[in-house]
C-alpha cells in the first residue's frame, strides 16, 4: 500500500510551537520509497509494469525531521513526509576508525550519546543539538569548533525525482557553512535515509572555543570524551532555552561571513567585536554579538522575541504564528544592517 497522507496538526512537530495543519505521511520503512518517488514524479506503475505518467505530481515534498529548524506557516501547500526510520549499527572497524551508520529518523543527540557509550568517540562537540540524524547533513550542523562533515563518511539518499538511491561521499555533498547540496538542489528532491560516520580511534579533544577552555570540567591535563560531552551539554543547557518550556528553533541566524577587509574596518569601529578567521581569508562574525549590540537581546515584538540570555535565539512567548516570526526576523536583520552593514541570513527553513 502506498504511503497515506492525512491532514494533521504540526503544532507538536515544530520546536517553535507554531500552529499549522498539513497533509502528513510517516515513513518508517525504506520499502515505501519507490512508490513515493512515483507520486513525486507524477507517475505510477500499471499492472503490466509500465509507468503511467498521467498521475498528477504533488507539490514539492517537505521532509520533516525533528522540527527544530523550521518555521511552519498555518496552512502549508506542501505535503509533509515525517521520517521515522530507526536503527544504529557498527558497519566496520579499521585500525584508525569505527564506521557507524544511523538511520535518518534517529534523534541526533541520542545518537551522539549512544556512540559515546559504545566507545565510538568524535561527535561530543555536537551533543545536545536538536533534530534528527537525517537532518544533520542537510544543515551541515556544527558547534564548538566541529562541523558534521568533518566526521562524515557517506550519506545514503534517494533522489526522489530520479527515483533511485545514491551513496554520496562528503565531496559529493557540496558542504559549506550551514549549507549543502541537499538544500541547494531544490525543495523536495533529496530524501536522506541513512548517514555513516568515520569516528577516529585516535581521539583528541577540541577545545578551541572560550566557553570550553574555561569550563571547570575541562581544566585537567587530559579531558576525556565524556568530560567534553558533559561540558557541552552543561554549556548548552545554561545558554539555550528548552523548547519544551519556551518555543524556539535554536540559533535563528547564521554567523555571517565577511571579507578580511570588511572585518578590519568593523574592528576599527567596534574594538570588542567577536570574530573568527576562516580558511580562505574570510572572517566569521558572531551573529549573537551583532544582535545584542543592535539592541535586540531580550527584546520582544508582540508574542516573539530574542532570548534574554542568548540573543541569537528567537523565542515564542506564546500564541505566535509564522508571520510574527517573519516580522521579528526582518526587524532584527534591518537593525544589524543599519548598525554594521552586515547581512544576517536566517537558518530555519520555511514550510509554506
Amino acid at each position: 500500500m502506498p504511503l497515506q497522507f492525512t491532514v494533521q496538526s504540526l503544532l507538536s512537530r515544530n520546536t517553535l510551537g507554531l500552529p499549522a495543519q498539513a497533509a502528513v505521511a510517516v515513513l518508517d520503512n525504506e520499502a515505501d520509497i519507490p512508490g513515493l518517488c512515483d507520486v513525486v514524479r507524477g507517475a505510477s506503475h500499471t499492472g503490466q509494469g509500465r509507468v503511467d505518467s498521467a498521475v498528477q505530481a504533488m507539490p514539492p515534498l517537505f521532509v520533516l525531521g525533528g522540527g527544530s529548524n523550521v518555521v511552519v506557516w498555518p496552512s502549508p501547500r506542501r505535503r509533509v513526509l515525517r521520517v521515522a526510520l530507526r536503527g544504529v549499527r557498527l558497519l566496520d572497524e579499521t585500525a584508525d576508525h569505527y564506521l557507524v551508520e544511523a538511520a535518518a529518523g534517529e534523534s541526533w543527540h541520542d545518537f551522539v550519546t549512544y556512540c559515546l557509550a559504545q566507545g565510538w568517540h568524535g561527535l561530543e562537540n555536537l551533543a545536545l543539538i536538536p533534530g534528527t540524524v537525517g537532518a544533520a547533513p542537510v544543515q551541515n550542523i556544527g558547534a564548538y569548533g566541529l562541523e558534521m562533515d568533518q566526521r562524515l563518511h557517506s550519506v545514503v539518499a534517494w533522489d526522489l525525482r530520479a527515483g533511485r538511491a545514491y551513496t554520496l561521499l562528503p565531496q559529493d555533498c557540496g558542504f559549506a557553512y550551514r549549507d549543502s547540496r541537499f538544500k541547494r538542489d531544490g525543495a523536495g528532491r533529496w530524501l536522506i535515509v541513512r548517514v555513516r560516520f568515520a569516528l577516529p580511534k585516535a581521539w583528541a579533544a577540541r577545545l578551541d572555543y572560550p566557553d570550553l577552555r574555561s569550563h571547570p570540567a575541562l581544566q585537567g591535563a587530559s579531558p576525556t570524551p565524556a568530560d567534553v560531552y558533559a561540558a557541552i551539554c552543561d554549556i548548552r543547557r545554561r545558554k539555550l532555552p528548552d523548547p519544551a518550556v519556551l518555543g524556539n528553533a535554536g540559533s535563528f541566524f547564521k554567523n555571517p561571513l565577511v571579507s578580511a577587509d570588511q572585518a578590519a574596518a568593523l574592528r576599527q569601529r567596534f574594538p570588542g567585536m567577536r570574530e573568527y578567521p576562516q580558511p580562505g581569508g574570510q572572517v566569521k562574525l558572531a551573529a549573537g554579538w551583532l544582535i545584542e549590540q543592535a539592541g535586540w537581546k531580550g527584546r520582544r515584538l508582540g508574542p516573539v522575541g530574542m532570548h534574554r540570555r542568548q540573543s541569537l535565539v528567537l523565542v515564542n512567548h506564546g500564541g505566535a504564528q509564522a508571520g510574527d516570526v517573519q516580522a521579528l526576523a526582518r526587524a532584527v536583520s534591518q537593525a544589524v544592517w543599519d548598525r554594521f552593514g552586515v547581512c544576517l541570513d536566517q537558518e530555519p527553513v520555511a514550510l509554506d
